[in-house]
């Protein structure tokens, strides 16, 4: 146990590049299983949530590691992340008046 703590303590930026790995990830899964049940194709705000805090994370830990690809591709991600999400929410908003 203590050998697990200690790699904790001294990797942290391992573990927000790992944290928002599965962050990332893990929106396919949702997707995956939203879909099943509605019986169609479907991507859920969930999707786009966990697509906009996995990428700020691996954003973060690509900064951290100065890797310019992987910086690129976060951040241009994050903008249709965001868009996505303004517009689904547009869409809720207009449908609600």
């Amino acid at each position: 146990m203590f050998f697990l703590w200690h790699w904790l303590a001294s990797h942290p930026w391992e573990i927000v590049g790992y944290t928002g790995t599965v962050m990332f990830g893990s929106r396919f899964i949702i997707q995956w299983y939203k879909s099943e049940i509605v019986g169609r194709s479907v991507i859920p705000v969930a999707f786009w949530y966990l697509s906009l805090v996995g990428g700020t994370v691996s954003l973060a830990y690509a900064l951290h590691i100065q890797s310019g690809p992987f910086i690129a591709g976060q951040a241009g991600g994050l903008l249709i992340y965001a868009r996505n999400l303004f517009l689904v929410h547009r869409d809720r908003r207009e449908s609600a008046a």
